[in-house]
């Protein structure tokens, strides 16, 4: 009997021997990885990551250990990539194996059961999701290529026209009027209506449950069970933000459900205006998936077309606050190009270089995704000599490339003239075959890459060319008359992010153009809208989306 015991006592011991070597290997980083901080049991590098300012962390790291270094976090192995080669090499090069995405738990498995596209993985590697993804990119491709893109047009004019009126109304609610802008383009293309309002409901709430979603997937708590699975498997009492996730799944799901809905029945009572919708619609009734994944579909692409836009264009406004000198430099060049007496137009971008160039220097300056949305990999790769596990994270380190000194001597100088010899467009170098004449990071690489990134661009120009036109941009200053300070490395945000609250004067540059404003818009009230919902009496004609005509409802 005792030999017995003794043999259930030594494995016993043997037992917990090897759980505990096995724990303590958790954190630590083998010697086959690209460089990194050093690494302590269990935490791996998660001790390291500072809550605020995180990307300035990744910068000192990048300068420290090269183009590509790992961090270790938890029972995750994260691949940082610094330099626009390493990006090109891996994310575009092998995107055929770089294009899938991370774990997300909270953020993609409980709030939006897995049917957020951007966070969707894409790959064979996880099959629930991957054939979804294809459908979804292909759609869009369909509705947003470069081709298709100017058919937009229109819609862009005229929320631009609200805007300005609104700018002139209330400039203090700037950051609203610019949300409302780019919302309301998006709108029109996914569901078919315009936001008419800054107060609309459904434009508060879906701010509102976006920036709950990124607060959510940025806490400690969410990344934790992202890095340590196991803790999932924890009774839902033990971990509170997993509550937080369901609720917040609850009202995103409203949300969208309420939008799809409403676009869906107005497609089949015949009241609906070409919209994403009826591409949604036809996949639907071809593939049979439910109107929640269709809600999701339609409410991902308003996600992607909405936040990170209206944001690059508050990073504008500070931009102007604070380098005034450049502000003066794009406005002579419009009073020259276009004159007193009109509205710049997207045909004055050839001869607005200047202005095309403060486009490209508010995205390096101000970059929206200040760490590039995670890809992870499908297959173990090697590169410069270094193993990447399977399924590792991979994130572009977009903050360290737009401030490299060596690429952008003065980085935190607003200085359009970098790129006063660059004409491509953000499609084109996002593309180029150099990567060393690409400045842009914010609509991803690879097969992940923006398919809006012409819309965006041109709703940019647009706000900023006819911004300059109309208005003067001024630090506000205390009773003093001293200009209140403004820190221009001050973010809000979880993934995407824009300049935190400052107070900015905007002044009409004349009341003559104050007048064409409000009569550019008073026009289209008359002759394109309905006078009591101010939505588009008749669509502009090009529009490439599916009618019900085509369509066997």
């Amino acid at each position: 009997m005792n030999s017995v015991l003794l043999l259930f006592a030594a494995g016993g011991s043997a037992l917990v021997l090897y759980c505990i070597t096995t724990l303590l290997r958790v954190g630590r980083r083998s010697k086959d990885l690209p460089p990194g901080p050093p690494t302590i049991p269990i935490l791996g590098n998660l001790h390291l990551i500072p809550k605020e300012r995180p990307h300035l962390q990744f910068q000192k790291w990048a300068q420290e250990y090269g183009p590509i270094f790992s961090l270790i976090l938890g029972t995750k192995t994260v691949i940082i990539l610094s330099t626009p080669t390493a990006v090109k090499d891996l994310l575009d090069k092998k995107s055929s194996i770089y294009s899938s995405r991370p774990d997300i738990y909270l953020g993609q498995d409980v709030v939006s059961g897995g049917q957020r596209f951007v966070t969707m993985a894409s790959s064979k590697r996880t099959t629930k999701y991957g054939p979804m993804w294809r459908s979804v990119h292909k759609m869009m491709h369909n509705t947003l290529n470069i081709q298709t893109a100017v058919a937009y047009i229109p819609y862009q004019d005229l929320e631009n026209k609200d805007m300005m009126l609104a700018f002139l109304n209330e400039p203090e609610g700037f950051r609203k009027h610019l949300r409302r802008y780019t919302t309301s383009l998006t709108t029109q293309m996914v569901y078919g209506y315009r936001t008419t309002s800054q107060n609309d409901p459904r434009l508060l709430k879906f701010f509102e449950n976006f920036e709950e979603w990124g607060t959510l997937v940025s806490a400690g708590s969410a990344q934790l069970l992202d890095l340590y699975p196991m803790l999932r498997k924890l009774p839902a009492f033990l971990t509170p933000a997993y509550k937080d996730a369901l609720k917040l799944g609850e009202k995103e799901l409203d949300l969208y459900m309420l939008n799809w809905m409403g676009t869906k029945n107005s497609i089949k009572d015949g009241t609906c205006h070409p919209c994403f919708g009826y591409d949604v619609l036809k996949a639907q009734k071809e593939e049979g998936f439910s109107d929640e994944q269709a809600a999701y579909i339609a409410g991902s692409l308003l996600e992607g077309g909405s936040d990170t836009t209206s944001g690059t264009l508050v990073g504008f406004i500070e931009a102007m606050i604070m380098f005034p000198e450049v502000q003066k430099t794009a406005q002579a060049q419009i009073d020259r190009v276009v004159g007193p007496d009109r509205l710049p137009t997207l045909d004055d971008i050839v001869n607005l270089r200047y202005i095309q160039a403060c486009v490209k220097e508010t995205i390096r300056w101000m970059p929206t995704l200040i760490m590039g949305v995670p890809h992870s990999n499908i297959q173990e790769d090697e590169y410069k000599g270094y193993k990447i596990p399977n399924a590792s994270t991979i994130i572009a380190n977009n903050w360290t490339m737009n401030m490299d000194p060596e690429r952008n001597p003065n980085p935190r100088v607003f200085d359009p003239t970098r790129f006063e010899n660059d004409f491509q467009s953000e499609k084109e170098s996002a593309t180029n075959k150099d990567e060393n004449q690409r400045q842009n990071w914010i609509f991803g690489s690879g097969r992940r890459q923006c398919q809006g990134m012409h819309i965006a661009e041109r709703s940019l120009f647009m706000g900023m060319a006819r911004m300059l036109w109309a208005f003067n941009f001024e630090r506000a200053t205390d009773e003093n008359g001293v200009p209140i300070p403004v820190d221009i490395d001050d973010f809000v945000g979880g993934i995407a992010v824009q300049p935190a609250d400052f107070a900015a004067i905007i002044i009409p540059r004349s009341k003559e153009k104050a007048d064409i404003i409000r009569k550019a818009w008073k026009d289209c009230e008359e002759t394109l809208l309905d006078s009591e919902t101010k939505q588009w009496l008749q669509v502009p004609s090009g529009m490439t989306f599916n009618t019900a005509e085509s369509m066997e409802l």
